[in-house]
């Protein structure tokens, strides 16, 4: 079958305009700029979703991500917006992802789905399915913790308990909701007691497979900002749409006005898509000198790391999650964060922070090779180390003897 062609780019840029244009799309041109739950709330609408990860050295994925984004931000605010007001959701978009909770009905065939998949009702799992229904039902949420006596069944990481299978299933199915979490343990509840009823019964807006697609890749294009056709992580999550029926349908988008084909100066060759709606904002992007010295520390799974190849191509960059790799094939650390300075990748910094001694160590820090005017960044760096120290409740910082800048340590002190 022949590839199917792009459509021609209407719309040429420069790649700082491209660099630009999507530090601004996703709230990070300047930094730190929303303010309170209402800013929580329009970051998250905004990119659509953002990914959650439990992994907790210097607070979960989805908290840095919104810490980069909004002015004086804490986890309660999260908290609050996803189990007290219930605005946002936890669910499934590209991974596990938190989302507004009026997207909900948009992702029923991913639930739907779930059902084919884990809800036959002659299956180990769901035959115990109605024991933690039941036992919800009667003493409210309840974490794995809270099944005993069940055998094991297969699930996707190994042998698991067949409770915590059935809950996992029930929750994938849209059964269950989380309730609320602690120390980031899921507390599993019906979700006719998270969700209004007139949510739960709305259908879902996308009447026909075609049009969920349509719908999902045009989302999924507002959650990059700027987006390319080939194939990556930055798509997945989006049902039955491989390489071909992508192109195809961002070719429709491009018909219907939806979205709009570009390209970049300095990445010959390739055809980008954004949004039509976010035209204006291309257009009006120029980077204030002030926006341009402000620093942001950038979360591992940001929307904005998406898709790395387009991080090298735009911003000259390239990252690697190193995270789940064997320490000796780590080229920095286990947890490394990339630094933003206005429109550039500066360096990577490893913090590590102690709940109990209330210390943010800056375990590694690495200036990126090439990185001019390091002295002129001073100001920008530690008011960013300042604000991070103030997101975790930090008491003192400090600078680890193995980073070998020492000048981190007298802008940390001054």
């Amino acid at each position: 079958m022949a590839r199917i062609p792009l459509p021609e780019p209407s719309i040429h840029i420069s790649q700082q305009q491209a660099r630009r244009f999507m530090l601004a799309a996703h709230g990070l041109l300047p930094p730190r700029e929303k303010e309170g739950k209402r800013g929580v709330l329009q970051v998250i609408r905004d990119l659509n979703a953002i990914q959650f990860d439990p992994i907790d050295i210097v607070g979960c994925n989805s908290d840095l991500v919104l810490q980069s984004r909004v002015k004086e931000y804490r986890p309660q605010m999260l908290d609050d917006l996803l189990y007290k007001e219930r605005d946002l959701i936890d669910g499934w978009d590209k991974m596990s992802s938190i989302f507004p909770v009026e997207d909900w009905p948009y992702f029923s065939r991913h639930r739907e789905k779930m059902v084919e998949e884990h809800g036959k009702p002659d299956g180990k799992v769901m035959e115990i399915a109605p024991d933690v229904l039941g036992k919800i039902r009667e003493d409210g949420p309840q974490s794995s913790l809270d099944f005993k006596g069940y055998e094991e069944a297969d699930w996707f990481w190994g042998p698991t308990r067949a409770s915590r299978v059935a809950l996992e299933s029930l929750y994938a199915m849209g059964r269950l909701g989380i309730h609320h979490r602690e120390n980031k343990r899921r507390y599993f509840d019906l979700i006719e007691n998270l969700l209004s009823e007139d949510l739960i019964e709305t259908p879902d807006p996308n009447q026909t497979k075609e049009g969920y697609q349509s719908w999902h890749v045009w989302r999924r294009v507002g959650s990059l900002k700027l987006a390319h056709a080939h194939s990556g992580e930055h798509w997945g999550g989006i049902l039955g749409v491989k390489s071909a029926e992508r192109r195809e349908i961002l070719r429709s988008l491009v018909e219907e006005g939806k979205v709009q084909a570009l390209s970049v100066d300095e990445v010959p060759g390739r055809v980008f898509f954004i949004q039509s709606q976010d035209i204006s904002l291309l257009e009006e992007i120029h980077g204030d000198p002030e926006d341009l010295r402000r620093a942001a520390f950038i979360a591992p799974l940001d929307n904005l790391l998406w898709d790395r190849k387009l991080l090298t191509w735009l911003f000259d960059f390239e990252y690697a999650w190193e995270v789940y790799k064997p320490k000796e094939k780590r080229e920095y650390g286990y947890y490394v964060l990339p630094v933003l300075v206005g429109d550039q990748f500066v360096a990577r910094v490893e913090p590590v922070f102690d709940k109990e001694e209330r210390c943010l160590t800056i375990q590694g820090w690495w200036w990126e090779e090439g990185v001019e005017g390091v002295g002129e960044m001073e100001p920008a760096i530690r008011d960013c180390l300042a604000d991070f120290r103030e997101y975790l409740g930090a008491e003192r910082v400090r600078v680890s003897e193995a980073v070998r800048d020492q000048r981190l340590k007298g802008w940390v002190e001054r």
